[in-house]
């Protein structure tokens, strides 16, 4: 007997940022709709030969009362529910026309990115919440023996270059100069509203209360289940499917995949290039930094592809 073939249905949504970056727009699902009660980012199915951005036009003029001026790709979910197969096409709209105000009489908030994770959103959303959430640019320092010299660079990174996201690593570091190094770059973090990741083993959070934690892909495929507790972010190193697939398995929040490009520190590994990057991001279920010779010129192709930004330890440890 063959089994069922499920319904494929191809849904455009919209995360809408308010001006200062610091809210995003959300609607209540009504009640007698799978999901009832439930929020989402609104939006809605593709019709026939649409395209996600001109079908996101559309659902949100009817549903909203606006018109869609600058978009970008934030992230593709495919999502497996028991009857139906979701493709979750989703864009994040940076310049809009029109207040918006539930037109078919459903609720709409404005909610801070520090209260998003309160909402209960269907299960397909959850990837979404973890994009809106991320910024666009994800530092990973470079090793730097003088103290003094890694706190100056790493504060021009978040004061200068407004990075957001960091990943302390350095490997020449014993893990007590390490956990002291940590500390220092925490509270510099801390001060630009900036999270920070530690690169490492799970046990480092309990001497450092960092924002997560960051594993080697090699750590990564030793593991059957998330490490962390779903209060910390999760990240991880991935280089092709199999680490990916892992990743998602264990319930990372984000990744990098790299090499995109050939790169000086590994000169000998082939690069992904940009069109395997594509296909990879497609099914990865989460959010995913390209690393490998990026620079802040290649974010908008990497945003164009699927990622949700660039990681990178030159262009920002400078």
């Amino acid at each position: 007997m063959n089994a069922m073939v499920k319904r494929r249905v191809h849904v455009a949504a919209a995360a809408i940022i308010s001006a200062d970056g610091r809210e995003v727009l959300i609607a209540r699902r009504p009640s007698n709709v799978d999901h009832g009660g439930l929020w989402e980012f609104p939006g809605g199915k593709l019709a026939p030969y649409e395209t996600g951005l001109e079908a996101l036009k559309r659902e949100l003029h009817e549903e909203l009362g606006v018109e869609i001026r600058r978009a970008q790709p934030l992230i593709r979910i495919h999502h497996e529910y028991s009857d139906k197969h979701i493709l979750l096409d989703v864009w994040q709209v940076h310049e809009f026309a029109g207040e918006p105000f539930g037109r078919e009489g459903q609720a709409v908030r404005w909610v801070s990115m520090d209260e998003l994770g309160k909402y209960p959103f269907p299960a397909a959303n959850l990837p979404i919440l973890r994009a809106v959430m991320l910024p666009t640019e994800f530092l990973i320092t470079g090793e730097e023996a003088d103290e003094t010299r890694f706190l100056e660079r790493l504060e021009r990174a978040l004061a200068e270059d407004r990075v957001r996201l960091v990943q302390l690593r350095d490997k020449a570091l014993e893990e007590t100069a390490y956990l002291a190094r940590a500390d220092s770059a925490l509270a510099l973090c801390r001060r630009y509203g900036a999270r920070l990741v530690l690169n490492g083993e799970p046990s480092l959070l309990e001497a450092v209360d960092a924002d997560g934690l960051h594993l080697t892909s090699e750590r990564l495929m030793s593991l059957e289940r998330r490490p962390l507790a779903e209060g910390k972010w999760l990240s991880a190193s991935t280089h092709d499917r199999a680490q990916l697939a892992r990743a998602h398995r264990i319930g990372c929040d984000f990744v990098t995949l790299s090499p995109l490009r050939t790169t000086p520190s590994h000169p000998e590994v082939a690069p992904i290039g940009w069109h395997d990057f594509q296909q990879l991001v497609e099914h990865a279920g989460m959010p995913v930094f390209a690393l490998g010779g990026m620079t802040r010129h290649d974010a908008n192709h990497a945003r164009a592809v699927g990622a949700q930004g660039i990681a990178s330890i030159r262009d920002f440890w400078k």
